[in-house]
């Protein structure tokens, strides 16, 4: 079975078809903070005040930028919503693959303090 420490190793490259449903639910077992809501994985992030979460925004853009992958960020005063999914599997109609969970736990590493870029 897939690790937490086996996606944080892993880099996103091109997929061209989603998971099937028993594949994301062992993904969301191993990233419980983590919840699919409307077909996108998705997790709130919480913070004391709005330069603690764009710091977080801010953190998270590196990771972002080097896996080329990119969420669906909602940003408020307290907390960011971080909401991925992968448009270009299904033949461009979109799905979950494995390039949004190797992100769920990078943000979750860089959440943590955890995360070093040495493999993105």
């Amino acid at each position: 079975m897939t690790t937490t420490a086996d996606l944080l190793k892993k880099k996103c490259r091109h997929q061209d078809s989603a998971l099937n449903d028993a594949q994301v639910q062992d993904y969301l077992a191993i990233l419980p903070d983590w919840q699919l809501q409307e077909g996108r994985v998705t997790r709130t992030f919480n913070f004391k005040n709005y330069y603690e979460t764009l710091a977080f925004v801010n953190a998270i853009a590196y990771m972002i930028h080097a896996e080329d992958h990119h969420p669906i960020l909602s940003v408020a005063y307290n907390r960011c919503t971080v909401k991925y999914h992968t448009h270009s599997v299904n033949a461009g109609n979109g799905g979950l693959s494995e390039n949004d969970f190797i992100c769920a736990a990078k943000v979750d590493a860089v959440f943590a303090g955890s995360y070093d870029g040495a493999h993105s």
